[in-house]
């Protein structure tokens, strides 16, 4: 599995990649909106990728960060959204707005994403909030203590553990960001995300 390319940049277009590695192979890359914004303007540079291998050929996807690339896996997990769908999701919003609006439940901000619609956006938040709840679960079932938050935090907490932190960083996370001065669920995941 490839999952990180750093290499001189042959071709840049704001959709596709490609990139020469030191030992002179040249990856063809599907990139998201975020990685094309890393990559513009230089002549080297490096993604972290995922490689996607079915019957009909070989696919490598590009992501500006590891938090980015965690979300297209969990995005593609859903039944129904394709890689071609999750790039376009993560090309229109950044990986902490999608995890605000699965935690929120905004339906209306997931399915302004070009090519998503509204059935669509509401089965990612469906199933992605079960993957997070599993998540917590087998988190508490192993021994680790559980930390309470209040209702209003808890949505910043869950998107968070949408990122992949867990349920400790997260709640700490929050704890940290509200001590700085954030209220709004926006304000509380960006700082929290830059502290961690």
């Amino acid at each position: 599995m490839i999952g990180f390319i750093k290499g001189k940049i042959l071709n840049l277009k704001p959709d596709v990649a490609l990139i020469e590695t030191a030992s002179g192979v040249g990856f063809e890359i599907a990139i998201s909106g975020a990685a094309y914004s890393l990559l513009e303007g230089k002549k080297e540079g490096e993604v972290y990728t995922y490689m996607q291998v079915k019957e009909d050929g070989t696919s490598l996807f590009g992501f500006s960060s590891l938090e980015e690339k965690e979300m297209f896996i969990k995005l593609t997990s859903v039944s129904g959204v394709g890689p071609k769908t999750g790039i376009g999701v993560l090309s229109s919003m950044s990986a902490a707005d999608i995890a605000t609006a699965i935690a929120t439940g905004d339906v209306k901000r997931l399915s302004a994403v070009k090519g998503l619609g509204k059935k669509s956006a509401e089965r990612i938040i469906l199933e992605l909030r079960e993957k997070v709840s599993l998540f917590e679960k087998s988190e508490t079932s192993s021994g680790t203590p559980v930390v309470t938050v209040s209702s209003g935090d808890e949505d910043a907490v869950v998107a968070l553990m949408t990122l992949g932190f867990t349920r400790t960083e997260s709640v700490n996370a929050i704890g940290r960001a509200r001590s700085e001065g954030a209220t709004t669920i926006e304000d509380m995941i960006r700082l929290a995300l830059k502290g961690m």
